[in-house]
């Protein structure tokens, strides 16, 4: 069985953009990477509608295909009423690529130009076609791959979330195995930097998150067109004896990285020592005694010696320390056991609370739990949504009502930022 094991989420707004109109989902085992178009702020509603789509998760996993298809298609048809409806969001789209991570298979809902990519043994593999004017004419052989870096319209898309009240959805479904890497990204990365210093910049790292700094830099670096959005995550075998794991529901939100905590569920008895157990209970009454009185009885070819018996205690003294620690160590379970209960609400508790600060690029950042950090630098809160917005941008009187680290319940967090990014912040 595989699982995510690392992952990393993070988006920019390029160098020549000034508003991010990308959103994405990064919360095991569901993935998402949309970029909005439609001038002014219908892009970013767009995408972010789109990723909203997906924020329950899937209705079925066992046809992992169907229910990404199912949500994509409910994200075309809010879209599309939306811009209907709305003067000001006439003609909006938003490309859609939705990555979710099975038991053995990874599966892929795709729509638009936002690409998948597999990174396994230092070799890159596409896995999505973009469905943009460019790609079609290579496609039919009418362009050369050199001349579609340079075509004029490569940025012209054939299929998007919106225009039409209907869409049709590419699924596909790839073996997965022990170590991979996925990269979803939208074009703001692969229309800057080439597939093989993608496969380079990949190698070169460890982490996935100096994998994804270092290939947002390198977009921005070659001229940082458009949003960058990138998010990867590395599977890994899960021993079968391991513990289950659950994942947390973070919010969505657009332009953001929505980050999970994976939390270990409860430890499951194996299944062999169940069975040894029932095996140990079920046996008859007259082999056990048989057992215990060979146990008991001194091999045939060694003298017996004769055990000096233990003299009693004065006043009972023995007995009573043994009661003693008897009490001390049922004491200590109870203390244990009420610290173990202590603790479990107080993460509970810290899951359910938000402030807003900024990340280490001084952007507009959401974060899950509290501000503050455990003696060894260990924190109580963790990125839970990464805006397009720079602090530096903000006026004083801003930063200091929006980031004075308030907690905050998730949809006020979320609310707040949002209007920040669509500009109706009060």
């Amino acid at each position: 069985m595989l699982r995510v094991a690392e992952q990393y989420a993070g988006t920019d707004t390029g160098r020549q953009r000034r508003a991010n109109e990308d959103s994405l989902l990064a919360r095991a085992p569901l993935f998402v990477v949309a970029d909005g178009m439609g001038g002014a702020q219908a892009g970013e509603v767009a995408s972010r509608l789109a990723v909203e789509s997906f924020q329950g998760g899937l209705h079925d996993a066992s046809e992992p295909e169907s229910a990404l298809a199912t949500l994509a298609r409910d994200a075309n048809s809010r879209i599309h009423e939306l811009s209907h409806s709305h003067a000001e969001q006439a003609g909006m789209g938003t490309t859609l690529t939705a990555v979710y991570v099975g038991e053995r298979d990874v599966s892929i809902a795709h729509v638009g130009d936002s690409r998948a990519y597999r990174f396994r043994d230092g070799e890159l593999l596409r896995l999505t076609d973009d469905h943009s004017l460019v790609d079609e004419l290579l496609r039919q052989g009418r362009l050369t791959p050199e001349e579609a870096v340079e075509h004029p319209q490569r940025s012209v898309i054939t299929r998007a979330l919106g225009p039409e009240g209907a869409v049709e959805v590419d699924t596909r479904s790839y073996s997965a195995r022990d170590g991979d890497v996925y990269l979803l990204c939208s074009d703001g990365l692969t229309t800057m930097v080439a597939e093989d210093r993608l496969a380079e910049l990949l190698a070169a790292h460890e982490s996935l998150r100096d994998k994804g700094e270092a290939l947002i830099t390198a977009a921005n670096e070659a001229g940082g067109r458009d949003n960058i959005t990138v998010v990867l995550l590395r599977l890994e075998e899960l021993d079968a004896s391991a513990a289950p794991l659950t994942e947390e529901a973070p919010a969505v939100q657009p332009a953001s990285v929505s980050l999970a905590l994976a939390a270990a569920g409860p430890a499951a008895a194996p299944a062999d020592t169940t069975a040894a157990t029932a095996s140990a209970a079920s046996a008859p009454p007259d082999t056990t005694a048989a057992r215990a009185s060979a146990a008991s009885a001194p091999p045939a070819d060694r003298p017996v010696v004769a055990r000096r018996p233990r003299r009693p205690s004065p006043n009972g003294k023995g007995s009573g320390r043994r009661r003693v620690r008897l009490r001390r160590a049922a004491t200590l379970a109870v203390v244990a056991a009420i610290l173990a209960v202590i603790g479990a609400g107080a993460y509970v508790a810290l899951q359910s609370v938000y402030f807003i600060g900024t990340n280490d690029r001084g952007l507009v950042t959401v974060f899950r739990g509290v501000p503050f950090r455990l003696p060894g630098n260990v924190a109580l809160y963790s990125s839970d949504y990464v805006s397009g917005v720079s602090a530096s941008t903000l006026t004083p009187e801003r930063r200091h009502t929006l980031l004075d680290h308030s907690l905050r319940s998730e949809a006020n967090a979320g609310t707040l930022v949002r209007s920040l990014e669509l500009g109706q912040l009060e």
